[in-house]
């Protein structure tokens, strides 16, 4: 079966690119480390307009209705494009959650106000440890764990990282992730059906950061190709020289056979093989992304990793995003146990 984007979504991913492209999202980047969310809010406004934040929220609280792999099509380019804030946990995971809920409530009070970018929500499940993105500005705050979803509330922490951190601020390599201690307040539902809600929107941010991975290693690819054909060293163009080709090489392959596996998690995100496909997709994209930070610092050298550089703003989101939502050890045993499972029993004599 041969699995192609329609030209819909690859214009749509053009036009994001676009806009993402004018829209200075490294200067957006910066100021949302510094504590300044206006550039970024005015460029998530824009990404809202063109309907990221309501791909799969239903139609009737104001949503598209489109298909998961949509919103993986518009998860790779805001990876591509480094941009900040608590965009997994507002376009991908509280839709799947809300929307799976017996009750609608919670769906009607969040929904329209999330697809439409007037609201930043984020959530936290039980391998985060209680840790949420951006909770100081997010509305809803979310905690989901144990089958029971509830309202989150900031709290103090053992890991504040100064006297003057806000309360349960926790560090990240990333600047622009702002990470809280939160705690379960209200409830919201709970039961065997929210629990299974869960599972599925926890699983919907596994294969959201993954596509975010697979873009950030595309930009660090194709910003280390630029440099590598500018910088010269001996009179000649670092790129021409077959230990540079090669390692950009690799690159390429590794980004290239990651993709496939996260538009199956996508396409396979309703089905028995649900949590194995996001895994493996995480896992791959981790690495690869991985990869492609590693050959970028090599390539450009130390000046790379310097604040003052762009290319250190996707080298610190790769390295915050491939633990974000478990480790691959984590996913790794997922996988292993999908596996298991599926093995035929061993036949008696």
């Amino acid at each position: 079966m041969r699995f192609a984007l329609s030209t819909e979504q690859l214009d749509f991913a053009a036009e994001l690119r676009k806009i993402l492209d004018a829209g200075q999202v490294p200067a957006a980047v910066r100021a949302w480390a510094d504590g300044d969310t206006g550039k970024g809010r005015a460029i998530l406004r824009q990404i809202a307009e063109m309907g990221v934040f309501g791909l799969i929220v239903d139609e009737k609280y104001d949503g598209a209705d489109a298909t998961t792999v949509d919103l993986v099509v518009a998860l790779i380019e805001l990876g591509r494009g480094a941009v900040p804030g608590p965009v997994i946990e507002s376009a991908a995971v509280i839709p799947a959650l809300l929307q799976r809920l017996a009750d609608d409530a919670p769906a009607r009070r969040w929904l329209s106000a999330l697809a439409s970018g007037q609201a930043l929500g984020t959530i936290t499940f039980e391998p985060q440890r209680g840790i949420a993105l951006d909770a100081e500005i997010a509305e809803p705050v979310l905690v989901a764990t144990d089958g029971r979803l509830a309202l989150g509330r900031l709290s103090r922490s053992d890991v504040e990282t100064s006297a003057d951190a806000a309360p349960g601020s926790v560090a990240s390599i990333d600047p622009a992730r702002k990470l809280c201690r939160v705690t379960a307040d209200e409830s919201i539902a709970e039961g065997p059906e929210v629990e299974a809600a869960i599972d599925y929107a926890f699983d919907t941010g596994v294969l959201a950061c993954a596509a975010q991975l697979l873009g950030a290693g595309r930009s660090i690819l194709e910003q280390t190709t630029s440099y590598a054909k500018q910088r010269k060293q001996f009179g000649r163009a670092i790129g021409e020289f077959q230990a540079v080709k090669q390692q950009l090489a690799d690159v390429r392959i590794a980004l290239d056979l990651a993709e496939p596996l996260v538009y199956r998690a996508a396409l396979t995100l309703d089905s028995a093989d649900r949590a194995r496909d996001v895994s493996a997709a995480l896992v791959t994209c981790g690495d690869a992304a991985h990869r492609a930070a590693r050959t970028g610092l090599q390539v450009h050298g130390a000046i790379g990793y310097t604040a003052e550089f762009d290319l250190s703003l996707w080298l610190t989101k790769v390295a915050a995003l491939r633990t974000a939502w478990g480790t691959a050890d984590f996913h790794r045993g997922r996988i292993a146990d999908s596996l298991r499972a599926a093995e035929p029993a061993a036949a008696t004599i």
